[in-house]
């Protein structure tokens, strides 16, 4: 069975898929009230004048994280059983950069797209047709480019584990950085408003 609340012989997976339903809406709404429906906000991070998307990503990450190490401290989960995606080098950054492209071009990411649909915006509805056709394209043409999403397999380590430090460690070197990136992130967007006033 699987996610997001996966209890044996307590949740059916009718119930579960309920649960993953009710829990989509209220983030789609978090999101939407955090102005991720708004790709001016969104493409703000790479121009600098709205760090708000790092903002709130670094909070979600530490947040889990934090939850998940103390929830396998106090021995409500089994960390060895999350699961951790494998890693294709190659196509990993290859797809980081087509989507890193396709974000500062139409403002969404895959998620935000459908938040910014489901308010009626018509550049988040088109984003999502590109988004479709791009996948059509991918999974009709995949026998072209499988030796190169297969190249670079690095199997499924995590950070911490390919550094040889402890998760706890790792997760402090996290906390440390998205407070840096916080205090960048003010000192940026402090410097593009005083730039946007004297012009």
């Amino acid at each position: 069975m699987m996610g997001p609340l996966s209890v044996n012989d307590i949740i059916s997976g009718d119930t579960n898929f309920l649960l993953a339903f009710f829990i989509g809406i209220a983030f789609g709404f978090v999101l939407e009230q955090a102005g991720f429906s708004s790709s001016r906000r969104l493409a703000g991070v790479f121009y600098g004048y709205d760090m708000t998307v790092l903002k709130v990503f670094f909070t979600g990450g530490i947040t889990a994280m934090t939850g998940i190490l103390l929830f396998g401290l106090f021995g409500w989960m089994d960390l060895s059983m999350v699961y951790v995606n494998p890693t294709f080098l190659t196509s990993a950054i290859s797809g980081g950069v087509i989507m890193g492209a396709g974000f500062i071009l139409g403002g969404y990411c895959p998620g935000t797209s459908f938040c910014g649909a489901a308010i009626g915006k018509v550049d988040a509805m088109v984003f999502i047709g590109g988004l479709f056709l791009g996948v059509y394209i991918w999974g009709f043409g995949f026998d072209l480019w499988k030796d190169m999403y297969v190249a670079g397999n690095m199997g499924s380590p995590k950070i911490g584990e390919w550094l040889g430090i402890s998760d706890g460690l790792m997760a402090l070197a996290i906390v440390v950085i998205a407070f840096a990136a916080f205090f960048v992130s003010e000192w940026v967007e402090s410097r593009m408003a005083k730039s946007g006033k004297e012009n």
